[in-house]
């Protein structure tokens, strides 16, 4: 039996393959496991609005795929239902992400999640809220 590391390891992997818009987005997972997930990506210059800050969708696309990641670490397929990020500070062009998912309550059909996203400064600049779906579905290849 695989360990849970080993196991959410190869779900995002296998998550990742059709994932376009994330590999765009230039998201590399620093950390991974069971209801919690920690990425990290730099802000480019196509990802900013017209005021020359971060388009708020670039924050709220980060947070979302490490909300994906962390609620279907566990093995079954898991989709938001609802969603909803406050932006707290600006994010400029060069700025480093993170972003950490904390899974807050998981029962058989629903999750829980909160994701911080905070620049390599340490200051945070959003927080995102997330509830899955989880399904009966799952992400062994047999």
């Amino acid at each position: 039996m695989k360990d849970s590391y080993m196991q959410a390891k190869e779900i995002v992997e296998q998550m990742l393959e059709k994932d376009f818009f994330s590999k765009w987005l230039g998201i590399e997972v620093v950390k991974i496991g069971e209801g919690k997930c920690v990425l990290q990506m730099k802000i480019r210059p196509e990802m900013l609005n017209g005021f020359g800050i971060a388009h708020g969708g670039i924050t709220y696309s980060l947070a979302d795929s490490c909300l994906a990641f962390a609620s279907n670490s566990y093995g079954n397929h898991a989709v938001s239902v609802e969603t909803s990020i406050a932006h707290l500070h600006p994010v400029r062009k060069g700025d480093v992400l993170l972003a950490k998912a904390e899974e807050i309550s998981k029962s058989s059909k629903i999750g829980h999640y909160v994701v911080e996203v905070i620049k390599s400064s340490g200051e945070r600049v959003a927080f995102f809220k997330g509830i899955v779906y989880i399904k009966r579905e799952n992400w062994r290849k047999d």
